[in-house]
C-alpha cells in the first residue's frame, strides 16, 4: 500500500557524504532562515522518483566545525521545504571492540557532551516559536525508519549494527584516553561531534530523523592500535561514504512505498504537547 502522505527525504551529508550525484534532476537554492544560513545551499532532486533535499552540514567545502554548525537553520530549513523525514551519516569513532573501522552503526540513542550549542528552536528569538519545549527524549531515532535502513543495510550484506548508543562531544579536539575510557564505562559504543543538537531538533519538529554512523577508528581507548588521526579518519572515510550511498539509495525508494500517516502524525503530535506556551 502506497502512502497518501507525501514523502519528502531530507540527506543531511556528513563528512564524506555530501555527494550531490546521488540526485537527479538536480536544482540549487539558497535559502535563509529566522534562525540564519543553513551550512550552505539546498539541493533538490530525486531518488527512483522520490523527493529529496540534500544539505552539506559542514559546507561542501567542509569550513564549518561541529560547534559552529547553523543545527537550527539546518533542521527548519528541511522541515519548511516540506521534508517528512531526514536521514543523515556521520563519522564517529568506535568506543566497543565489535564495532571496526569500516562497520555502520544505526543510532537508537545518545549521550550528550556538548556545552554550546542552541538545542530548540523554542528559545524566544522567533515569534512564531512562542513558549518553551520540553520535548521528550526517550526515543529519540525514528525506530521505523531505522529498522527499513538495517534491513537494507543487511541485504546489502554490510558489517551492520541495527543499534548504538552515541557520544556527542564538542570538539573539535578528540577525546583523551581518560575520557574514552569513561565513555565505554557509561555504556556508549561510538562518539562523534554533530548527533546533538540535530537529532534534539528534527524531534522538535516532528520529523522522522535516522542516522547512519560510520565507524572510522578506534577513538584512543583501545591500546597497541593506531591513535586516531585525521589522515586515517579521511581514508576509512572514503570507504564507508560507498556503503551509506548505497543503502539510501536502496532504503529510499522503500520508505516512499510505506505508509508513514500514523507515525508522523505521533511525531507532530509529541512535538506539539511539548510546548508550553506563555499564559496571558
Amino acid at each position: 500500500m502506497g502512502t497518501t502522505v507525501q514523502i519528502k527525504i531530507g540527506i543531511i551529508g556528513g563528512s564524506g557524504l555530501d555527494d550531490p550525484d546521488i540526485l537527479q534532476d538536480r536544482t540549487e537554492r539558497s535559502v535563509d532562515t529566522p534562525y540564519g544560513k543553513p551550512s550552505d545551499v539546498l539541493i533538490f532532486g530525486k531518488i527512483n522518483n522520490v523527493s529529496c533535499v540534500l544539505l552539506a552540514r559542514h559546507g561542501r567545502q567542509h569550513t564549518i566545525m561541529p560547534s559552529n554548525v547553523n543545527y537550527r537553520a539546518n533542521i527548519w530549513a528541511l522541515k519548511h521545504e516540506g521534508c517528512t523525514h531526514v536521514l543523515v551519516t556521520t563519522a564517529c569513532g568506535s568506543l566497543r571492540e565489535d564495532i571496526q573501522p569500516g562497520d555502520i552503526v544505526l543510532l537508537d540513542q545518545f549521550i550528550d557532551r556538548t556545552t554550546k550549542r542552541a538545542q530548540t528552536f523554542y528559545d524566544g528569538s522567533y515569534s512564531d516559536a512562542p513558549g518553551v519545549c520540553h520535548i521528550p527524549m526517550a526515543e529519540p531515532f525514528c525506530t521505523r525508519t531505522r529498522e527499513v535502513l538495517s534491513e537494507v543495510a543487511s541485504n546489502l550484506g554490510l558489517r551492520c549494527h541495527p543499534q548504538g548508543v552515541m557520544l556527542t562531544i564538542e570538539g573539535p579536539r578528540f577525546s583523551s584516553r581518560a575520557e574514552s575510557l569513561m565513555f565505554r564505562q557509561w555504556g556508549a559504543d561510538v562518539i562523534n561531534m554533530t548527533t546533538v543538537p540535530e537529532v534534539v531538533l528534527a524531534k522538535e519538529v516532528g520529523l522522522c530523523y535516522a542516522a547512519i554512523g560510520m565507524a572510522t577508528d578506534y577513538d584512543c581507548w583501545k591500546e597497541h592500535e593506531e591513535s586516531v588521526c585525521v589522515d586515517n579518519v579521511l581514508k576509512t572515510m572514503k570507504e564507508n561514504a560507498s556503503k551509506a550511498k548505497n543503502i539510501l539509495l536502496t532504503a529510499i525508494p522503500l520508505l516512499s512505498q510505506m505508509s508513514w500517516e500514523k507515525t508522523i502524525a505521533e511525531h507532530g503530535a509529541m512535538a506539539r504537547c511539548a510546548v508550553m506556551l506563555p499564559k496571558h
